[in-house]
């Protein structure tokens, strides 16, 4: 019996699902579930792990089958645990980085040599002296120079009032012209002798600056030749049985592997699977423990594959199952378009939830496609804001460059006002407030984002609750600004509302959809210059 394959628990005769869990979009399928349940017993049992894990943690699971037709699962960690990548009851990583004597280990040690032989230079007393006396030798430039200034201004004055004096004989006059030329010569040798000095000095600190910038570049080819090598060592399979380092799969991209790529729950559990002749039913990954300082991550919620690291790793290594389709990138039903209002200026739409409101790489049906294709009237830039993917609601498009341009105005000058409703899951504690958290895309997980209060750009948004009810409140928003996901972050973000939206893959739990909808919009109409109001209920 593999020691990695637990059987499942409980599971009667529940049928099996029809294709694999397509990693980027799911529900957890119900035997998904069990084995959840039954990894998250064991970690609770592990009070070894208890700070470690309390601290935050992907888990994943993989329900398969091995060649007798059994069910169980495998278990995976993503990153290390307790100091190790090997435990027992997990799958192991797809390549061993924490080998003392891998590959990796060695090489790191080479570079730490390195980064110690810089820290040593850049902190050595004979340069730290040298740079004393640098400032020492620049000082006493200042100081001579400003004392021969000064004295020269003096001889000056003094000659001043001797010609105005007057009765000055020639040889004088010769005189004190021959003290200004010697006074101005003297001032260029005085500055001449210390920037010599000084560059001497500026030399003996160059020697240094350069074995330092030596070393810093050798550091440098050094960890990009490790990090090739290393992820040449990241050999995944797929249901085909090929095998293809990480460099050739991001090959493709025209980037190297970004790092900690191979790392995570999903490549670790398909790796593991193909290469012990156990069949991938389907599979979850979910979060334990608080959550990443900026990022939203909520204790028992799960979670799709990131997309920098994993989504190249999981295309090549999903080929040859027969995978769900990403419900983001399915074409809606051609259903009409619900026209809330319409003129020969501008047309105000309710989106419906799941459709782009733009064309996206993968999906070019979008609400903007459709309107082209029943407003061939609507020329020059048409859409003036945008709704998430996942967000129903009010989307205001105009038909003119000169609409257009006056309604971005106003949304640049805030004066467009935006109501939207959100089911939230969990009580939102008090009935009213302001939420201000700066957000920033997550550069390694996009289309997320994160709280970032260095770099971060500013988002505010009002809320009220509407009502409370079995462990779901619904509330208002009103957004002040429009970063992307601003609601979503701002309700689910533990410095937020702490409650993410109902049904939000990304912040909170995946459900048949995101329950948020923009409901009501104020805008001053650019041609009528009259206030207009509209509304859209949300249907849920």
């Amino acid at each position: 019996m593999n020691e990695k394959f637990h059987l499942l628990e409980n599971i009667g005769t529940m049928p099996l699902p029809s294709r694999f869990t397509c990693p980027f979009c799911y529900e957890p399928h119900p035997l998904s579930l069990i084995a959840v349940g039954q990894v998250q017993r064991y970690v609770a049992s592990r009070t070894d792990w208890l700070e470690e894990m309390d601290a935050g943690k992907m888990l994943g699971v993989l329900v398969a089958q091995d060649s007798a037709g059994q069910l169980g699962f495998l278990a995976a960690f993503s990153g290390n645990l307790a100091g190790s990548v090997h435990h027992d009851y997990f799958v192991p990583p797809v390549y061993d980085l924490l080998d003392p004597q891998g590959e990796f280990k060695l090489g790191e040690a080479q570079i730490t040599a390195i980064n110690h032989e810089v820290e040593r230079l850049e902190q050595s007393p004979e340069l730290e002296s040298l740079k004393r006396s640098e400032a020492v030798a620049r000082q006493e430039m200042s100081d001579e120079i400003g004392s021969f200034k000064a004295m020269m201004i003096q001889h000056k004055h003094t000659r001043d009032q001797r010609r105005e004096a007057g009765g000055l004989s020639a040889a004088e006059l010769d005189e004190m012209l021959d003290q200004s030329r010697f006074e101005k010569a003297e001032l260029k040798r005085i500055r001449r002798r210390h920037e010599e000095r000084i560059r001497e000095i500026c030399d003996e600190i160059a020697i240094f600056g350069q074995r330092i910038a030596t070393m810093k570049t050798r550091r440098k080819a050094m960890s990009e030749t490790l990090q090739e090598r290393i992820f040449r060592l990241f050999v995944v399979s797929n249901a085909q049985g090929e095998h293809r380092d990480l460099v050739e799969v991001f090959r493709q991209l025209g980037t190297l592997p970004p790092a900690g790529a191979g790392e995570c729950c999903a490549p670790r559990l398909l790796n593991y699977a193909f290469n012990n002749g156990l069949q991938p039913v389907c599979m979850a990954e979910f979060w334990w423990g608080a959550s990443p300082v900026g990022e939203v991550r909520h204790h028992g919620h799960f979670y799709p594959a990131c997309r920098s690291k994993c989504k190249p790793i999981l295309d090549f290594m999903l080929q040859g199952l027969d995978v769900e389709d990403n419900a983001l990138g399915v074409p809606l039903d051609n259903t009409a378009l619900d026209e809330v209002y319409d003129d020969q200026w501008l047309t105000v739409l309710n989106k419906p939830s799941g459709m782009l409101t733009v064309p996206g790489k993968l999906l070019e049906d979008s609400l903007l496609t459709r309107y082209q294709a029943a407003h061939p009237e609507a020329v020059g830039p048409i859409v003036v804001h945008r709704l998430d993917q996942e967000t129903s609601g009010l989307v205001i498009f105009a038909k003119d460059k000169a609409t257009h341009h006056a309604l971005q105005q106003q949304f640049e000058n805030h004066t467009i006002k935006k109501t939207y409703i959100a089911l939230l899951d969990g009580d939102v504690a008090s009935d009213e407030g302001v939420i201000a958290l700066p957000i920033r895309p997550d550069v390694d997980d996009r289309p997320r984002q994160r709280v970032d209060y260095e770099h971060g750009k500013p988002a505010e948004t009002r809320y009220r609750v509407l009502e409370r009810q079995k462990g779901k409140t619904r509330v208002e928003f009103e957004p002040f600004t429009g970063r992307t996901h601003q609601l979503r972050v701002h309700s689910s973000h533990v410095d937020g509302l702490n409650c993410p939206i109902v049904g939000d893959r990304l912040y909170g739990t995946a459900g048949p959809r995101l329950m948020l909808h923009a409901q009501r919009i104020t805008f001053i109409h650019p041609a009528t210059n009259r206030t207009v109001t509209l509304e859209s209920m949300a249907d849920f």
